[in-house]
């Protein structure tokens, strides 16, 4: 039977894996578009290349708000909420938008390798502690659900981007 540390050591490595996946696979879908659609708006105002801006922001933003939660302080995004943090998104794509994809997709690779060693750095048993931390609408804010949230993201980021590869657009 396996220990409580062994079980938070699996079920980090679950969740780092599902985080690594979920990128490796939205930058495949990127990588398989082609150079005339790497500007073309297909989801809202966004170009393949705006929503990787959205995710390299998200990356910092939460590595951010790892240390936040783990102090035990609500992360500084939450002073940004607006429905689908629209506002807050804007300003990322604005902040770390890139001239080409194959700049848009090393920044991405970039942070998301700090984002991983961020979170390979805390203890496992850290990973899944409640800190106290409450949204405004008082959801628990733990570094387990800002991962996750990460990789549920970009798992339908992938979905939008291989739609708009099938969609004749490009």
């Amino acid at each position: 039977m396996p220990t409580r540390r062994e079980t938070s050591e699996t079920k980090k490595a679950e969740l780092v894996t599902k985080l690594a996946a979920a990128r490796r696979e939205l930058l495949d879908a990127a990588r398989a578009l082609p150079e005339s659609q790497h500007d073309t708006v297909f989801l809202g105002s966004w170009s393949v290349k705006d929503i990787l801006a959205h995710l390299v922001g998200w990356d910092y933003a939460n590595m951010e708000a790892i240390a936040a939660v783990r102090s035990g302080q609500l992360p500084a995004f939450y002073a940004h909420y607006d429905p689908d943090w629209r506002s807050f998104n804007a300003g990322l794509v604005r902040q770390y938008r890139q001239a080409s994809l194959a700049e848009a997709i090393a920044a991405a690779e970039a942070s998301h390798v700090a984002l991983l060693s961020a979170a390979e750095a805390i203890p496992a048993e850290a990973l899944f502690l409640d800190y106290g931390v409450r949204s405004p609408r008082g959801r628990k804010v733990t570094v387990t659900l800002l991962l996750s949230a990460e990789a549920g993201d970009e798992r339908k980021h992938r979905q939008q981007i291989e739609e708009f590869a099938r969609s004749g657009s490009c």
